[in-house]
């Protein structure tokens, strides 16, 4: 589904996350932390499929929980439909809520193992006093069953009577339950077998035309994120270092990180592997204590001075934005 231009859904505004590392000397100071976000910006529109993509630990995963306000920022803040949902109280938030919904990457982990399908599904609905009856309860369940494609005469078995492909779309159906317009995809297929994955994929985008949703994909497959999104954003050590198209980005990459992730992408056809293509050196620094300048700058070969020292700012160029000092202009 195309992205509408003109509608900002969800930003972050100079989001920064730490962590402070536990353990040690309970009076120190100036514990060590973990830097997951670092002042990040991103703009997600309304009724597009954004994707988050890095390689593990580069803080995607993180930015979605900040998101969500599942976890608060060290400083920055998120504006929701043009509302800063930091600022908000409890019982604000709670309505805010009911249009943001996350989807977890082990749908066997993130369902209660001793409730059967309806009170699965049922619970935010209970929780949120939807319906005044059981009995409209559980017409509005076997309507989302059907919606993800589970035959409602299943509503009353467990998960462990289910596929790992049908327990994802149970966790889709409960996601659905409050008619969200934000829905975050923490790696959503990931945990699938490929045949499973293109049907999970499909169906989020049939449920995306059809409730008007809006999605963050959260992702380190880029096969996956090219079938799905409109624009992507590749992360790494809790810094942004490009925005794209999905098209554009992946036929012409601009930063040298989103080249060695692209080019690393398995190619079927013989006549598409490149024979020397060069792969990433070296392991991802610390997040504790990340280098000087460019973040990227220790495993990048084409690193010249000014990227050990400064750290490149977010440029636009045209439709894109890029965090490199190797890029004078597209």
């Amino acid at each position: 589904m195309m992205s509408n231009q003109n509608n900002t859904l969800i930003k972050t505004v100079d989001l920064v996350k730490e962590f402070e590392i536990s353990g040690g000397n309970f009076f120190e100071k100036n514990k060590p932390r973990v830097h997951a976000t670092s002042n990040v910006n991103i703009s997600v529109m309304d009724g597009e499929t954004y994707a988050l993509v890095g390689e593990s630990g580069c803080g995607k995963s993180t930015l979605g929980r900040l998101m969500l306000r599942l976890i608060e920022p060290t400083s920055g803040h998120i504006e929701f439909e043009g509302v800063n949902i930091n600022e908000l109280k409890d019982e604000e938030m709670r309505e805010t809520r009911k249009k943001m919904q996350i989807i977890f990457q082990d749908p066997y982990a993130s369902i209660n193992p001793r409730m059967d399908v309806y009170n699965i599904i049922a619970e935010p609905l209970v929780t949120h006093k939807i319906y005044e009856s059981k009995e409209q309860t559980k017409e509005k369940v076997k309507e989302l069953m059907v919606k993800v494609g589970i035959r409602p005469e299943f509503i009353n078995r467990y998960p462990h009577q289910f596929s790992g492909g049908q327990r994802q779309r149970i966790g889709i159906a409960r996601a659905l339950a409050l008619q969200p317009k934000l829905i975050i995809c923490d790696e959503p297929v990931s945990a699938l077998d490929v045949s499973i994955q293109s049907q999970i994929l499909n169906l989020l985008h049939d449920l995306q035309d059809e409730f008007k949703l809006t999605y963050l994909f959260i992702s380190h497959d880029l096969s996956v994120v090219r079938y799905i999104s409109n624009r992507v954003c590749v992360m790494f050590l809790g810094k942004v270092c490009e925005i794209g198209d999905t098209e554009e980005l992946f036929g012409n990459p601009l930063h040298p990180y989103t080249k060695f992730l692209i080019d690393a992408v398995p190619k079927p056809d013989p006549f598409l592997r490149k024979e020397n293509k060069q792969l990433l050196q070296g392991e991802i620094p610390s997040p504790v204590n990340p280098p000087k300048g460019c973040r990227f700058h220790t495993r990048c070969p084409y690193a010249e001075n000014i990227c050990k020292e400064l750290e490149p700012e977010l440029k636009t160029f045209n439709d894109r934005q890029v965090a490199c000092h190797l890029v004078k202009n597209v």
